[in-house]
């Protein structure tokens, strides 16, 4: 414990030398209703010249973090780790939570998260030490280039194309909703290298710089009114043998271990971005300036979003006490994963219902029309890190010991499910 009081000293005498304590600021004295920002939105409707200067931002602070030692806590020393504990991790999260700094969530939450633990667990020696130290130093940002218009929550039925050509592969085709994109100088991308295996079994993962050529990325723009996502296009796009992720046709291995990270890494964000939504101070002010707290029913129904919101406050309190004894994370990632859309998403309904016409219609007062935008971002975070649909079927199936969802075809060639029309 000693050590570990030393570590947080540490961690306390870097913000307190690189950022101001968020208590010294007068506006962070609580929430109180008229007061501050009101916009509740969980993806960024910045134009694209503020979105680069926020990602610059982030980048800054991740290079300070990591010049002083703490850009990698867990990371192995040999790649710029400090090779510490979960629970290293846990207590600086907590005391920089405490200090106003830069939203890293544009290197964090896909890059660092998701793509560096699978570069870690599956990519070659040199490779690791190329991008390794440049993606947690915050030089390099990294994307996500799985989902395709075909292949969403069945990541197995990807079709982009990869075809070995002396000592590099070709890839062809189109991926979507990737995250940072824009950003990105290398993304993880599944492709289908054997169509006459069964579809789990012809996937290869590769580590695609998205400055090659024949690498092209258009924004998607939301119904937010920003465009966090894109698709990419990938045309004769050249990609050395050696930055192959795994074994030939074992991509679906990789992908399990980014996908695992993406579970854990969104279920165990809280409230995220937007979490004012989950507030019981601002929701019970929500009814307060409507005039509806002395409503039986509506407190009713906040009542019973606060619950589940505590409870899964609990779950994921559980989780990182298991990482302290050194428990591997197991199927509450799902469950937290599951219930962190939930909960958003009712929130965001729920203050739609006391709102009334005034969430979509912009009145000027305060902390109403705010919430339009979260209240349209709800149906991606019930899709986002896996489908709740899915999210169900790996709990009752690996958990709770149901049988298999029916229909799906783990044997059959992939090529013969295309010409059959029975990708499920």
């Amino acid at each position: 414990m000693d050590g570990m009081k030393d570590f947080a000293a540490e961690v306390r005498e870097f913000l307190q030398a690189y950022a101001v304590r968020r208590s010294e600021h007068a506006d962070d004295a609580g929430f109180r209703w008229g007061r501050g920002e009101d916009r509740m939105a969980y993806f960024s409707a910045a134009a694209p010249e503020v979105e680069a200067r926020e990602v610059q931002r982030a980048k800054d602070w991740q290079r300070t973090r990591y010049d002083a030692g703490l850009g990698w806590i867990t990371g192995p020393a040999e790649y710029g780790g400090r090779g510490l504990t979960p629970l290293h991790d846990l207590v600086y999260d907590a005391i920089e939570t405490e200090y106003d700094v830069p939203d890293t969530g544009a290197i964090d939450v896909v890059g660092l998260g998701m793509i560096g633990p699978t570069i870690l667990a599956h990519a070659r020696q040199h490779v690791k030490e190329r991008w390794l130290p440049a993606m947690y130093r915050g030089e390099v940002i990294a994307c996500q280039l799985f989902s395709e218009p075909g292949a969403g929550s069945d990541l197995a039925s990807v079709e982009t194309r990869a075809v070995r050509d002396g000592g590099h592969w070709i890839l062809n085709g189109q991926k979507v909703w990737t995250s940072m994109a824009q950003h990105s100088a290398i993304g993880i991308a599944l492709a289908r290298t054997d169509p006459d295996a069964p579809k789990h079994r012809g996937i290869t993962a590769f580590l695609v710089e998205m400055s090659a050529p024949g690498v092209q990325v258009r924004p998607l723009r939301q119904m937010t009114g920003g465009a966090d996502f894109n698709e990419v296009f990938l045309t004769d796009v050249p990609v050395s043998d050696d930055h192959r992720l795994g074994e030939i046709d074992g991509g679906w291995t990789v992908a399990l271990t980014t996908l695992m990270n993406e579970r854990a890494t969104v279920g165990s964000e809280g409230a995220g971005p937007v979490a004012g939504a989950l507030d019981p101070d601002r929701l019970a002010a929500v009814l307060r300036a409507t005039g509806t707290l002395d409503d039986r029913a509506v407190r009713a129904r906040l009542g019973e979003l606060l619950a589940d919101v505590m409870a899964t406050g609990f779950l994921n309190a559980r989780t990182a006490r298991g990482l302290r004894a050194g428990v591997p994370p197991g199927p509450e990632l799902s469950v937290s994963k599951l219930m962190y859309g939930q909960n958003l998403t009712r929130a965001a309904h729920f203050v739609a219902d006391v709102l009334g016409p005034a969430v979509i219609a912009d009145t000027g007062a305060w902390g109403t029309f705010a919430w339009a935008e979260l209240l349209l971002a709800t149906p991606a975070l019930r899709i986002l890190g896996g489908t709740e649909e899915i999210m169900k079927n790996i709990l009752g199936e690996r958990v709770l010991g149901l049988p298999k969802e029916p229909g799906v075809d783990s044997k059959s060639p992939f090529r013969e499910l295309r010409r059959s029309g029975g990708i499920a």
